[in-house]
């Protein structure tokens, strides 16, 4: 159980939570058929991949190299989760407006016109991968971890790792596509209500940290 591998896998498991993460990608997937989830799963498991990796193997130099903090890139994230969220928990967004479509279509006994759904490759990196799935603090524990690793053989078992975690989060992106698929529209509904409540508790969260870090590291400086 002290190995930094498992160490690292179970903090980003952790940090992630597949079972909130899956009601949060719901009314992102609603609009796309079985086989743009698929993919939209595979992009994020790669994606992730790349991500983490790149935090062990890469990370304190480029972040020097760029002058980021991870504080700013946890409170960048807060607020593009902000911005994606707080329509689903005011029913602005989502089940909640197209049933409003459904019930105007009624009352005016004609069909409306559908929006076709946006590319899945608009909502791939944002706020799919970043900030739903990974994010600054998701970077530090892959640049804390490879700070720990003892030479090369350690960062190859936290690779290792980092590719198990991208595997959970692609799994967890697919079982929502399957999800979504058998609930009815008041269900998609509250689904949406809760899971605006939650993004929006999580970009709060994301916010407080970032902005803390912030003022903190100024602080110290």
């Amino acid at each position: 159980m002290s190995h930094p591998a498992l160490i690292l896998f179970l903090a980003l498991f952790g940090l992630y939570s597949p079972v909130a993460a899956l009601a949060s990608y719901l009314p992102i997937v609603r609009p796309y058929s079985h086989g743009q989830v698929n993919r939209l799963a595979l992009g994020l498991a790669f994606n992730v991949a790349v991500f983490v990796l790149a935090a062990l193997w890469v990370g304190e130099p480029l972040l020097k190299l760029l002058g980021i903090s991870t504080a700013a890139l946890t409170a960048t994230g807060g607020i593009a989760l902000a911005y994606a969220s707080i329509p689903l928990m005011r029913g602005k967004a989502g089940a909640v407006e197209e049933l409003e479509k459904l019930q105007e279509q009624d009352k005016k006994g004609a069909a409306l016109p559908t929006e076709p759904a946006p590319d899945p490759k608009s909502i791939l990196y944002t706020p799919l991968t970043f900030p739903l799935t990974v994010g600054g603090t998701t970077f530090a524990f892959g640049v804390a971890a490879s700070a720990s690793a003892a030479g090369t053989q350690d960062k190859i078992a936290l690779s290792i790792a980092a590719l198990c975690f991208a595997a959970v989060t692609g799994l967890t992106l697919y079982l929502s596509g399957h999800v979504q698929r058998r609930i009815s529209l008041k269900g998609a509904m509250l689904l949406d209500r809760v899971a605006g409540i939650l993004l929006t508790a999580i970009a709060v969260i994301l916010l407080a940290n970032g902005f803390t870090d912030l003022v903190t590291d100024r602080l110290n400086q």
